[in-house]
């Protein structure tokens, strides 16, 4: 059987490594970005100069062969669904000669596809100017190399993750960088408000000219096709050759419309990713769940969910089906020299019956929250700000409806941080006291910082 994957990022090559392990089909692999798989997450330090490309590739040059995974460099134009056939785009250029050049056409007992992202544009004018783009590809990355030599300022829009990433890759090489949000807060439609204020404060603090309250109008050319320049909605002109538009992304399904896939934002598939087409799984970025699980988005953009997605398309590929169930929602990132971490549920704007305790530490630069049930009392979430608790332990509370109380008390049990670094679990015992006037917790609290103190000295 042959097997024809179009994407090489988390997603496809997740499911090209598990196909591996449960059958002998012959497997291709087929991306236009990059000769093998490398971590998008380390886009970034590339950029910074932390890691070099080659770095980046989990797995060695050799391993595709002796896993029998065949690999094609190449732009797929047109899929025909109906004669299971895949159209490459005319008049490419393979320039590694240890991978066989594209072909005109493909055929495939069963398809994958792990098509990622694009980044979002929103009509502005000028948005198609030379020095204007988002950060997902590596050719992104590179146009952002190619863009930095000699910048006099960047000029970032949006306020999410890949925002942040960009401006401080920028504010590395002391490039100045000007970040326009148009919420009152930075990421403030997933963060509460007080982690909100905390990531603002960061990016401020770093020297960067954060701008709240304010929406990109237009992009100015310099009358040669290239960005000079953004008008922002007050009509101030900030003058700059190179715009990062970093307002979200969607999933890469735009070239695959009318071709008989279901498709909605993304392409609607079942709980075993099958889309409506036989033969045919999506996986990762580009696949929005028709039922998603509780607690769940029907389209998660993150790595985890992309490997996970990998894996169960793999199981049902092979005759062995088992639904996709992501378990407890995962994210983590780092905003600047901030940590974030989040399990569970933490809405930015929790209903009546979702409430929580919350920690800072005096300097700002540390916090901890814990949602729960109100009726009830059961942890359902953690918010974590430069504090790391363990995975395995913040999950297992949260699946068992684990009541506040407890989390409190046995805080420590979940403290990730290095070794001799301050604890703070004491400070959340005392808010719960304060909060439900509960002081049975205080006598165990003495015992873990009695047990820190031995074990710091």
């Amino acid at each position: 059987m042959d097997i024809v994957i179009l994407g090489n990022g988390i997603s496809g090559i997740t499911a090209a490594r598990h196909i591996r392990k449960l059958s002998d089909h012959r497997i291709t692999v087929i991306s236009k970005e990059t000769d093998y798989f490398f971590s998008r997450t380390a886009l970034m330090y590339m950029y910074m100069g932390h890691m070099r490309f080659e770095d980046t590739q989990p797995y060695e040059k050799g391993f595709w062969a002796k896993n029998r995974i065949k690999l094609i460099r190449g732009e797929v134009s047109m899929i025909d669904f109906g004669q299971k056939k895949l159209q490459f785009a005319e008049n490419q250029h393979i320039h590694d000669t240890a991978f066989d050049p594209a072909p005109t056409e493909i055929s495939y007992d069963r398809l994958v596809l792990a098509l990622g992202s694009a980044p979002n544009k929103f009509g502005w004018p000028g948005q198609d100017l030379n020095g204007v783009q988002g950060l997902y590809s590596f050719q992104d990355l590179q146009s952002m190399e190619a863009h930095s030599k000699n910048l006099d300022r960047a000029v970032i829009v949006g306020g999410g993750l890949i925002g942040i990433e960009m401006a401080e890759m920028f504010h590395s090489r002391h490039i100045p960088v000007t970040l326009l949000v148009r919420e009152q807060q930075y990421w403030n439609m997933v963060l509460p408000k007080e982690e909100s204020a905390m990531v603002g404060e960061q990016i401020i603090n770093a020297g960067i000219d954060l701008r709240l309250n304010t929406e990109l109008k237009e992009i100015i050319d310099d009358g040669q096709g290239n960005a000079c320049a953004v008008l922002t909605n007050t009509d101030e002109r900030i003058d700059c050759h190179f715009v990062g538009l970093t307002a979200g992304v969607h999933p890469n399904v735009g070239w695959l419309k009318d071709l008989g896939l279901d498709i909605d934002r993304g392409i609607l598939t079942n709980e075993y990713l099958q889309t409506n087409i036989p033969d045919v799984w999506a996986v990762g970025d580009c696949a929005q769940l028709r039922k998603p699980p509780a607690g769940r988005r029907a389209i998660e953009a993150v790595w985890y969910v992309g490997r996970m997605m990998g894996e169960t398309a793999a199981y049902s590929i092979c005759g062995q089906e088992i639904a996709y169930d992501p378990g407890i929602w995962f994210n983590s990132a780092k905003f600047m020299d901030m940590e974030y971490q989040v399990y569970g549920t933490v809405l930015a704007k929790p209903p009546e019956n979702q409430q929580s305790i919350f920690w800072q530490s005096d300097d700002r630069e540390k916090s901890i929250r814990l949602v729960f049930d109100a009726q009830s009392r059961a942890v359902i979430g953690f918010n974590l700000m430069g504090v790391r608790l363990r995975h395995e332990v913040c999950e297992k509370w949260i699946g068992a409806g684990t009541p506040l109380k407890d989390v409190v008390e046995q805080l420590a049990l979940a403290s990730f941080d290095p070794e001799f670094t301050r604890h703070f679990h004491s400070q959340v015992v005392d808010i719960y006291n304060q909060r439900f006037g509960d002081h049975a917790i205080a006598n165990k609290r003495r015992r873990f910082n009695q047990v820190f103190s031995f074990l710091r000295n």
